[in-house]
């Protein structure tokens, strides 16, 4: 069976969906130097940490046919002084993203980090 990439998990989704998802994973590289990117194509999931499985896990971008969500693992945990985050789960909330402009909203790069700083909390 053929590796996953991003190109081919993109592929079914619209040109501006796409953009977003190119630009998200730009950022989210930047900002977590040395992530590993995993995929997960039946759920339309591009997973970014530092470890197999869950467990190495630090955010995720979440596709559909309408935009792009920055999940953050753990982000129930995280502080969020700019209101970014969304969702009522117990453990996870994301971000949505509407254009390949959000990336740069001050305080996203913040949770990021503090996404990686609880991830090294946990493994330690």
């Amino acid at each position: 069976m053929a590796r996953m990439t991003l190109s081919k998990l993109l592929g079914e989704y619209p040109p501006e969906v796409r953009d977003l998802a190119v630009s998200a994973r730009r950022f989210i590289l930047a900002t977590l130097p040395k992530a590993e990117e995993s995929f997960d194509e039946s759920g339309a999931v591009v997973g970014y940490g530092y470890g197999p499985g869950y467990k190495g896990l630090i955010c995720t971008l979440l596709l559909s046919k309408s935009g792009v969500k920055l999940g953050l693992v753990n982000g129930a945990e995280l502080p969020d002084p700019d209101g970014l985050l969304e969702g009522k789960g117990k453990v996870h909330r994301y971000i949505q993203l509407r254009a390949p402009s959000d990336v740069r909203k001050p305080g996203i790069a913040r949770l990021l980090r503090a996404a990686r700083a609880a991830w090294q909390e946990r493994v330690a």
